[in-house]
């Protein structure tokens, strides 16, 4: 479980961790009601079963304008299946380079351009019907369709496995929070658009403060020792 209702795809009940049997949409539909919003990706890996069971899982949540957040494995079954995210604009997508050509490839049939990130991000959202896409890399590019952010918070020259977690689990948080504000908040731009920014600039910052720490050691978990001390540099001073 994470913060306010959020919930990933590898929370603790029962019911998630039995994500690939026959009767899992059913199990998990009974939990929709209790999330504000959904991580999907995660640890899912590829099992043919499980993928099915996900994409059950997905449309129950589009039916009940669940904001979804979808990473790693997630990205990777939206690239087979596009049509499962097109046009619901409570997505947000967060690939890497790899994932994000893998990504555009499928659905604008042909190469992204390597040399334009913000017209490559800004083609892929639209072509997906605005669903906000977050390009990860030395700059995340962030676009919603409309509008393309570039968050150049800086980070460290170490880039940890399983910073995406910490990245797509503090999204689902904040997509939550955005969209209670609403766009009068926000200046008039996407709330997910927003959320997505706030996201980066926070995963970035913790990956800055637990680098100064910790140098080449630092892995992920000393990023999340960081989270607490990033929020309130970012959102509460």
């Amino acid at each position: 479980r994470l913060p306010d209702g959020c919930a990933s795809s590898r929370g603790g009940d029962p019911g998630m961790q039995a994500s690939d049997s026959p009767n899992a949409v059913h199990e998990v539909e009974k939990w929709l009601p209790r999330l504000h919003a959904l991580v999907v990706g995660p640890g899912l890996g590829r099992d043919d079963v499980l993928l099915k069971n996900v994409k059950g899982i997905l449309e129950a949540s589009k039916a009940r304008g669940i904001p979804v957040v979808v990473d790693a494995d997630g990205l990777w079954l939206v690239a087979q299946q596009p049509a499962l995210i097109q046009g619901y604009q409570k997505a947000v997508l967060t690939p890497n380079h790899m994932e994000f050509g893998r990504l555009y490839e499928a659905v604008l049939r042909g190469p992204a351009d390597s040399a334009d990130h913000h017209g490559s991000v800004l083609r892929l959202s639209q072509a997906l019907g605005n669903v906000t896409v977050v390009l990860k890399g030395e700059h995340d590019v962030i676009s919603d369709g409309q509008q393309v952010l570039t968050c150049s918070q800086e980070g460290s020259s170490r880039r940890c496995g399983g910073q995406g977690d910490l990245l797509s689990g503090s999204l689902g948080v904040l997509v939550h929070w955005a969209l209670l504000a609403g766009p009068e908040k926000t200046n008039g731009s996407s709330p997910l658009l927003v959320a997505a920014f706030g996201a980066c600039a926070l995963t970035r910052l913790c990956n800055y403060q637990a680098f100064q720490k910790h140098g080449r050691s630092t892995t992920t978990t000393d990023m999340v020792a960081e989270v607490g001390v990033a929020f309130s540099k970012l959102f509460e001073t």
